[in-house]
């Protein structure tokens, strides 16, 4: 089938809720044309050096995301427009993008990257360092930052209970600290809400709504297990060569 095809099929198939990361990793400039003209405006890149021309060759109304692990001396390229980076796995980054956004004038918006996968070669927060990272102080203090959401990669592996267990994982430790905001948030979560520093200003703005996990192997375990947004790319637009 064709690349619009394709986008149609996966919009009619999975529920209204989730998000359609379009992976254009290693694909052509024309090859990505054809699912912007089939309507399809979210596309996921891997790495910096690719995604920056990229962004600069392509209509200015694509939402780019930042899929790949992240060096931080590459933020300061995508800093001035990426949409939303999947991938931040340590404060030092999270630094480095607060960094970057406000030479930018911007706030971006975030994903904390969990590792739930049994392979050592994924990278990601433990549960506990995603914690210890959302309360601690030097988070608190950055402005031009959003965390919105938690990323996670299942094991490349044909044993569906485990990647299904990842997952659950995955959508547990959402649901037991991030909840979608509400007028009156637990005063014992890190988030959903902003707080007060003493000096009046706001803290870093932590509102998880995003839970990113599946892609073409897995996607369809991902949405039953939770997911809110999908990051597929061969089955859109063919294999890599």
């Amino acid at each position: 089938m064709s690349i619009a095809n394709n986008i149609s099929q996966f919009k009619n198939e999975i529920p209204s809720h989730v998000t359609l990361v379009a992976v254009s990793k290693t694909y052509p400039i024309e090859t990505i044309l054809e699912a912007y003209h089939a309507g399809q405006r979210i596309f996921g890149e891997n790495r910096v050096q690719e995604l920056a021309p990229k962004h600069q060759d392509l209509p200015h109304d694509i939402e780019w995301h930042l899929i790949g692990h992240l060096q931080t001396n590459k933020v300061k390229f995508i800093a001035p427009f990426v949409s939303l980076i999947h991938s931040i796995d340590s404060l030092k980054l999270l630094q480095e993008v607060n960094k970057c956004a406000e030479k930018s004038h911007r706030v971006i918006d975030c994903l904390l990257q969990v590792h739930i996968a049994q392979e050592e070669t994924k990278f990601g927060l433990s549960f506990e360092e995603a914690e210890k990272l959302l309360a601690s102080e030097e988070f608190s203090e950055m402005k031009h930052i959003r965390i919105t959401g938690l990323m996670g990669m299942a094991t490349l592996t044909e044993n569906e209970n485990q990647i299904r267990k990842e997952f659950k994982s995955l959508k547990h430790f959402f649901d037991t600290h991030c909840q979608l905001p509400t007028a009156n948030p637990p005063k014992d979560s890190p988030c959903g809400r902003i707080r007060p520093l003493a000096n009046g200003s706001a803290q870093a703005d932590c509102q998880l709504k995003i839970l990113s996990m599946g892609m073409s192997s897995d996607y369809k375990i991902a949405i039953e297990e939770g997911s809110t947004m999908i990051r597929v790319g061969s089955l859109i637009f063919g294999a890599r060569h």
